[in-house]
């Protein structure tokens, strides 16, 4: 917990539940009659509200992206390191949005919440979520806000794919996209990874079917498992040496199954810390969200092609280390920018921290992210002041 708020911090900050009337089509085929979510903002909207950022978040994120919920806090939001006072998403110059997406289970409308029409936790009937479902949802809360046109929409992982999708289905609506260690589509093997976690939770016995509330109960141990199955896949081979090697918890080998490796000991704290935190059923419904997004699929794979329909300015980031969504991906997308014609800038951030590593305050990493939010700001002005962006 913080002694005292830093300088540099947006400070203590407060959620508020946003509730929509009008019925919300999904790509499923089902219609959400209203629905609601949970956001948190940081820094003031200007008059013409041209100086709003987005933050989409990823798998396990939420609305919580910085700050503090109280005094008792013993860590800021997940993001807390980028986004404040003077940091590269300076709240003294930009509106920034967080939000917990459809399905979440931090506050808006998912199988944790309470379906109006029974009166219980939606559960498994909860309908399945894609991308372009949270975009159109967003796009309603900017138009809650008053917001015409962001000044940017920015995430990493699924949150970046959000990012992107935004700016093929609502072009006119941002001024520029920051795509941060994300991919055009998933890859057969990181599917193949989510369908695991999906099974070690499904076949949990607390699971029921999804309806583990009406039984008090949780799929803690299935849950576990996904998440430590995740986080492997979300560190790297160089990070996890460098910060565990083959370290014995107790100094030496005890021969049985107990965790003897500090590895081990670290990935069943994750796993149990999660099983807390995290709903199953959220769980089921993000990693789909992920299986299911491809914008190219609407121009016959073509992803220059769909991305013509973009009028942001690009900025793509990867890293490294990263093994789940490498460097290879994010080039994928520059490289149909650029065939696009779309103006984009590119970084590849050395770092030893995986996946992750967009979560983390990485110097360099950190540099770039201001230098362009520089940008951002001067096309903010620009707009504000009646000149061209």
């Amino acid at each position: 917990m913080p002694d005292v708020i830093p300088d540099d911090s947006v400070g203590i900050v407060e959620p508020q539940k946003i509730e929509f009337s009008e019925p919300l089509k999904l790509q499923c085929g089902r219609t959400l009659e209203q629905y609601h979510l949970m956001v948190e903002t940081y820094g003031e909207l200007n008059e013409n509200c041209s100086n709003a950022v987005l933050i989409c978040h990823a798998l396990s994120g939420n609305h919580h992206v910085a700050g503090y919920h109280s005094m008792e806090d013993k860590k800021p939001g997940w993001w807390d390191s980028a986004i404040g006072p003077g940091k590269a998403i300076d709240t003294n110059k930009f509106f920034v949005i967080g939000l917990n997406n459809l399905g979440g289970c931090h506050g808006s409308s998912g199988p944790n919440q309470i379906n109006p029409e029974t009166g219980k936790p939606y559960g498994p009937d909860f309908p399945i979520v894609t991308v372009n479902d949270w975009v159109e949802s967003q796009a309603r809360l900017a138009d809650y806000f008053g917001i015409e046109q962001f000044a940017a929409i920015i995430g990493g992982s699924l949150g970046g794919m959000q990012a992107l999708q935004w700016s093929i289905n609502y072009p006119d609506r941002l001024r520029h996209c920051m795509v941060i260690a994300a991919a055009p589509k998933l890859s057969a093997q990181n599917i193949a990874f989510n369908e695991v976690a999906r099974q070690a939770i499904s076949q949990d016995s607390q699971f029921y079917n999804g309806h583990y509330y009406e039984k008090d109960e949780v799929p803690k141990v299935g849950l576990m498992l996904a998440r430590m199955l995740g986080h492997i896949t979300y560190l790297s081979d160089d990070g996890m040496r460098n910060k565990f090697g083959r370290e014995l918890r107790s100094g030496q080998i005890s021969y049985d199954f107990t965790p003897q490796f500090e590895i081990e000991s670290y990935l069943r704290y994750q796993g149990e810390r999660f099983s807390t935190a995290f709903d199953a059923n959220t769980y089921l419904l993000m990693t789909k969200a992920l299986d299911y997004f491809d914008p190219a699929a609407d121009a016959d794979g073509n992803l220059s092609g769909i991305l013509e329909k973009a009028k942001a300015k690009f900025m793509v980031i990867s890293f490294t280390t990263d093994w789940r969504f490498s460097p290879e991906r994010s080039q994928e997308i520059v490289d149909a920018l650029v065939e696009a014609d779309r103006q984009v800038s590119y970084a590849e951030i050395e770092a030893a921290h995986g996946h992750d590593a967009f979560l983390i305050p990485i110097p360099r990493y950190l540099d770039v992210f201001s230098a362009y939010m520089q940008q951002v700001e001067a096309d903010t002005k620009a707009v504000f002041f009646g000149g061209n962006a």
